[in-house]
């Protein structure tokens, strides 16, 4: 059920304090590992703390690894790689445990590798259901890779495939260097279709930028509006930043996975908390199970500033206000990606309980 209440308004900045946790995913053979191993060579990334399933399709480089126990390895370059082996709920308790108690190095993010067949949404669920995780840890982003050579095939033929992709807030196209030109532009717009509020970029030999990583989500309550718009894909089409591509796409470009929407509404209006929690709360009770990821901007009425506002399925996390002055848009935006929800149902679902304000 979402929260009922805006972010905390003492001086403490509650998203800047919190420990960013990326979630790495995309299907069987799509080269997370590979990704990951090269992330972790770069200078700027040798505080970072890796969680890897234990099932995973290919070990951290062996290369790295300088000291390891039963469940946690130290690697060369000075970050922290822990294999997963009960849920993530407890490994991430007992990360944060350990580091503040000295037990393991002073970590500074977290990347999460989930297996390949695994539902990225319960990772996110973890990150609000959990108090002490929700309290220490927040969500930075979803990078979902997809194989140049078979992605394609598997968008056919495997839903988890389909829901990694539509859930991202990255897509990386890998193995571009062992496909056809012509068939990495061909998935690039099929996932523009499935996802265009992703930003999409393509890696060869497992190489990619960190920075395009590394700062997803607004970062703080003092997030300016280019940050927010960037968070969001609000900019406009054709435009393109750091090697990723914006682009809106024709309604039928994704024809293979109709099941699957992805829109923004904009209000003109600010919300009521009221309102808008009646709104999201009726959402959520009748179609929970295809909400599959919500993320907004909005304006709510007596708030010193906008919210981040952000769920999947039936939990949302605690919203935030940012700062006054921050986002230059007055007008509301909530990005939805659905599965066999009609959006002019969602638009009289807000009408109906009379979510903005007079």
């Amino acid at each position: 059920m979402p929260a009922a209440t805006p972010g905390s308004s003492t001086a403490v900045d509650p998203l800047a304090s919190r420990m960013p946790i990326t979630v790495i995913t995309g299907f069987l053979g799509s080269g997370k590992t590979t990704l990951l191993r090269r992330l972790l060579r770069h200078p700027g990334m040798n505080r970072a703390a890796v969680i890897i399933n234990e099932f995973g399709d290919v070990a951290i480089d062996h290369e790295l690894v300088a000291a390891s126990s039963e469940q946690t390895t130290l690697l060369s370059n000075g970050c922290l790689c822990c294999t997963l082996r009960t849920d993530l709920q407890e490994t991430l308790r007992e990360l944060f445990v350990k580091r503040r108690a000295g037990e393991v190095m002073d970590f500074d993010r977290v990347f999460v590798e989930t297996s390949g067949l695994a539902d990225p949404i319960p990772v996110l669920h973890t990150l609000r259901t959990d108090g002490l995780i929700g309290s220490q840890y927040r969500l930075n982003g979803v990078v979902t890779l997809v194989d140049a050579v078979n992605g394609a095939g598997q968008l056919d033929a495997m839903p988890e495939a389909v829901k990694q992709a539509a859930v991202a807030d990255r897509l990386v196209i890998t193995k571009t260097d062992l496909a056809q030109r012509d068939a990495v532009d061909h998935l690039q717009q099929r996932l523009q279709g499935v996802n265009p509020f992703a930003l999409i970029s393509t890696a060869v030999n497992g190489e990619l930028d960190p920075a395009l990583l590394a700062d997803i989500g607004p970062q703080s309550t003092r997030a300016r509006s280019a940050d927010l718009g960037r968070w969001l894909n609000a900019a406009a089409p054709g435009s393109e930043e750091r090697g990723f591509v914006r682009q809106r796409v024709a309604p039928n470009t994704g024809a293979h996975d109709a099941a699957i929407a992805s829109f923004c509404l904009w209000f003109d209006q600010p919300f009521t908390w009221e309102g808008l929690n009646a709104a999201l709360q009726a959402l959520t009770s009748l179609r929970g199970p295809d909400l599959l990821r919500v993320k907004g901007i909005v304006h709510v009425a007596g708030e010193r500033g906008p919210v981040v506002l952000q769920g999947a399925q039936h939990v949302f996390h605690s919203p935030v206000t940012l700062e006054l002055g921050r986002d230059t848009d007055p007008r509301s935006r909530i990005v939805f990606i659905v599965r066999n929800i009609p959006r002019e149902s969602i638009e009289a679902l807000f009408t109906a309980v009379g979510a903005l304000g007079s």
